[in-house]
């Protein structure tokens, strides 16, 4: 009996932090729509992970991100995607999203972002701005 794999896509994104609040980009897409994520994006074939999270970032918030550390992965079932995120710093460019693919770019508190549970694109979300809070 052959066995059955799955191939998943790969999802790398940051946490950006500055002045106490959190980098959330709100989603345009249909499957996510006016859901607020991480900026994040799938990693192509060929790219890394860290170099994809770098990429991301600029092409979702027009910031230049130096990455500091990875937080864990997250993957809930086999058929989803795992996720990777690290914590970064802003090292240039200027607030500036895509508005073919985003609706809005914003700063939140976490008190803010706790609060939005029904509005974020993933539980994954929380938790990563959870563990970078906690400097982890």
């Amino acid at each position: 009996m052959k066995k059955e794999h799955y191939l998943v896509p790969v999802v790398a994104g940051v946490v950006l932090k500055k002045d106490g609040k959190y980098l959330l980009v709100q989603e345009k897409q249909p499957a996510a729509f006016e859901l607020w994520n991480l900026p994040a994006g799938k990693v192509d074939v060929g790219d890394t992970i860290a170099g994809t999270a770098i990429k991301e970032a600029k092409e979702e918030t027009g910031y230049d991100v130096r990455l500091l550390y990875k937080l864990p992965i997250s993957q809930e079932v086999p058929d989803r995607a795992p996720k990777h995120a690290f914590a970064a710093e802003i090292v240039g460019g200027d607030l500036n999203f895509p508005k073919d693919e985003l609706i809005d770019a914003k700063w939140f508190t976490l008190e803010e972002v706790k609060s939005m549970k029904g509005k974020l694109r993933d539980p994954w979300v929380l938790q990563c701005i959870e563990l970078v809070e906690a400097g982890q």
